[in-house]
């Protein structure tokens, strides 16, 4: 049985809409933290810069660079557990003076 050319269409814009929808959905949340060099701050907490970007992946940091103490503290509930996972010498204390160093708003006070 062949399909006929309209059907065929058809079936190639629903196709490419729902490739567009899949791609814009991911391009409209960055699963990586694009303001500042992962590979730098990976490196800095001895791990790899795909271990980051996935212990990242749920971190949801403010427009404005400016998070809350509410959504540091949610923000680092997500982060610092995965990043140990990778490297068990991270501390609290490290994390913060990584992620400050490379923060383009500068150091958080």
């Amino acid at each position: 049985m062949t399909r006929s050319k309209p059907t065929l269409l058809f079936a190639s814009a629903c196709a490419l809409a729902v490739l567009a929808s899949s791609f814009s959905a991911q391009a409209a949340k960055l699963r990586n933290d694009p303001n500042r060099p992962t590979d730098k701050i990976s490196a800095d907490l001895g791990v790899t810069e795909e271990q980051f970007i996935a212990c990242f992946w749920n971190v949801n940091p403010e427009e404005n660079g400016r998070p809350s103490g509410a959504k540091q503290r949610e923000n680092k509930a997500i982060l610092l557990p995965c990043l140990q996972e990778a490297n068990a010498s991270i501390t609290n204390s490290k994390l913060d003076s990584v992620m400050d160093k490379y923060r383009p708003e500068g150091p958080m006070n």
